[in-house]
This record gives structure tokens, C-alpha cells and sequence, in this order.
């Protein structure tokens, strides 16, 4: 009789799944510098104390890279694919009012690639150290036969929490109101799809390797800009992360009866102008962040505050009468 199965044949190694959780124990270290977990990381869940906290609120989000892993893999940017994982949870957590304090990661992969892996989570542990937040686990899933052999599947999850008395309110929004744009760092984690077709039809060659990197640099975490607020005793009427659906979109969802008109800085980032020869003239503000990646809503009164918020604050234009956004760029 030939002998038994074992998980190992069927393409999951468990013992190499164990050794790599002690592997990136280091990484998980770097993440609790000022915040802990209560209790040992490894177990089955993770445990944080809400104690400091008077009356707690606690605000979630989670997120992927999309589409732009598959060009991150090509070209061998692993740890900007955990930047990028992290920064489009956490950044959403910060709209809220609310501090990011856990974060949770899943990977989906077809064998075990401690490589891979490992410098997929170090790239998050460079952001969550940077933002404070602590790597408080995750799932490494082994699928063979279902996630394909050059692929990651990434999702990541946020735990944040906030003073009852701290969160942000977008009812508050009025007319006359200042919207206060800062730059994104590239295209982000968005709109990806349209950009791997456009490249189809640009062409090889003609966007230089410098200028796709360029566009491939991960997700600015804005946490800087919530801090300074914080310590300028600033508290915004809404603050929006620019994703999927560009300006328009993400700016509508918070108020009612209201809208804007907006003049953005041209967007200078390199090449920027060959990709978007090949994009229509209106459908791009609804899709790229185009060049602008947070905006604060704030009364008139803390304008000047505000703009010394984080590197690159910048006046896009005031809450009006009537609906919806409206985008151009300056001349």
C-alpha cells in the first residue's frame, strides 16, 4: 500500500509557515516602539488596552493595492506593495479623526516564498512604524492550485479609535468653507486598470523606466498632516482621501446640497503627460487623484493653520450653493 498524504504534498508546508512568523518577529518589534499589544503577538488574536481613552470609539477599514500589484511585481518593488497596503487602510482610519492602531495583513499565495513575504511585511513595518501603528498579525494562506504561481493576493485591515468628542463631522461642512488639497506622491493605489491599458497602447519604450517607477511610488501616508492639526488645535469640518473616483467622488459622499469648484496645481509628476494623452479629458479627475491625494474642509478662520499642516498644503477653492465638484486644472 503507498503511503499517506501528507499537507506537505499537497503543496502546504505549516512547519515553514511556523519559522516565518518568528522570522518577521523583528518587524513586528519595530511597530511597538510607543504603542503595545497587550499580550504576546503570535497567538490567536491580538489584544489592545483602550484605558487611556475616555470614551472610546473605535473606526475600521480595509483595503488592497488592486490592479498596480501586478506592475509592483514585475518590476520587483515588493516592499512598495506593503507601503501601498498599508497607507490605503491607515489613510482612511485618519479621515475619521481616529489614531491607526492595529493593523492586520492577509496574503494569499501559491507556496510558501519567505522572500517574498518577508519583504512584502517590511515594507508595511516601514509605515506602520512611521504612522504608529502596530502590526498586530495576519494570514499567510497557502493555496496552490488557486492563487497562481507568480502572483500575491494582499488585503490589509486597520483598527483605529477616537475620542467620542474627537471624531470628524461632515454635517458641519457650510457654505464658504475652505478646501485645502496636498499633494499625492505618484499615482497611488488607484486606477490602475486604466493605466496598464493605456500602456498597452502607448507602447514599449515610451514611458522610460525611470518615469513608470515614478508613477509605481507607493501611497503618501498623511498622518503627518492629521498630527500637525491635532498639535495646531485645528479640527476640520471632513477630510477626504483621494482614491478611486478622483476629486469628484470623494469629496461629493461628504456633503449634501453643496458643492465646489476646484483649481488644482498642474500635476508634475515625471511622464504623467504621456499617460494621460491617452485618457479622456474629463473621465482622469474621476479616476486619478491628479496629483492631489488628501483635502481638508476647513472654516475660513483656520486657513492659514491648515496650509502649514504636512509638506504641500495648497488652497483648492470654497464650498458653494448647488450640487457636485467640479475640477480644472490652473493655467
Amino acid at each position: 500500500m503507498a503511503g499517506k498524504l501528507t499537507y506537505q504534498q499537497a503543496g502546504v508546508d505549516t512547519r515553514r509557515a511556523a519559522s516565518l512568523v518568528g522570522d518577521i518577529k523583528e518587524h513586528v518589534r519595530r511597530t511597538q516602539k510607543n504603542r503595545k499589544l497587550l499580550g504576546a503577538f503570535g497567538l490567536f488574536a491580538a489584544c489592545y488596552d483602550l484605558s487611556e481613552y475616555e470614551q472610546p470609539v473605535i473606526v475600521t477599514g480595509c483595503d488592497g493595492v488592486g490592479t498596480k500589484l501586478e506592475l509592483l511585481l514585475e518590476n520587483d518593488m515588493l516592499e512598495t506593495a506593503g507601503k501601498d497596503l498599508v497607507a490605503m487602510s491607515v489613510n482612511d482610519i485618519l479621515t475619521t479623526g481616529g489614531d491607526p492602531l492595529l493593523f492586520l495583513d492577509y496574503i494569499g499565495i501559491a507556496a510558501l516564498d519567505e522572500d517574498k513575504i518577508t519583504r512584502v511585511i517590511g515594507g508595511m513595518a516601514d509605515y506602520l512604524e512611521a504612522c504608529n501603528c502596530i502590526l498586530a498579525g495576519g494570514e499567510t494562506a497557502e493555496m496552490p492550485g488557486i492563487v497562481p504561481a507568480d502572483v500575491l493576493e494582499l488585503s490589509g485591515f486597520c483598527i483605529g479609535c477616537a475620542e467620542k468628542k474627537d471624531l470628524i463631522d461632515p454635517t458641519t461642512i457650510a457654505i464658504g468653507d475652505i478646501l485645502i488639497g496636498y499633494p499625492s506622491n505618484s499615482i497611488h493605489a488607484n486606477g490602475w486598470s486604466l493605466v496598464r491599458r493605456a500602456l498597452k497602447e502607448i507602447g514599449p519604450g515610451v514611458v522610460t523606466t525611470e518615469e513608470l517607477t515614478a508613477w509605481l511610488e507607493p501611497t503618501r501616508l498623511y498622518d503627518d498632516v492629521v498630527n500637525d492639526l491635532k498639535k495646531f488645535g485645528v479640527k476640520p469640518k471632513a477630510m477626504a482621501h483621494i482614491t478611486g473616483g478622483g476629486l469628484p467622488e470623494n469629496l461629493e459622499r461628504l456633503f449634501v446640497g453643496m458643492g465646489a469648484d476646484l483649481e488644482i496645481p498642474e500635476w508634475k509628476l515625471p511622464g504623467i503627460e504621456k499617460l494621460l494623452e491617452h485618457v479622456d479629458a474629463e473621465d482622469r479627475f474621476h479616476t486619478f487623484n491628479m496629483g492631489i491625494g488628501w483635502v481638508v474642509i476647513v472654516d475660513a478662520a483656520h486657513v492659514e493653520t491648515t496650509l502649514k499642516a504636512g509638506p504641500g498644503g495648497h488652497i483648492l477653492g470654497q464650498m458653494r450653493n448647488g450640487d457636485g465638484v467640479k475640477v480644472k486644472v490652473a493655467e
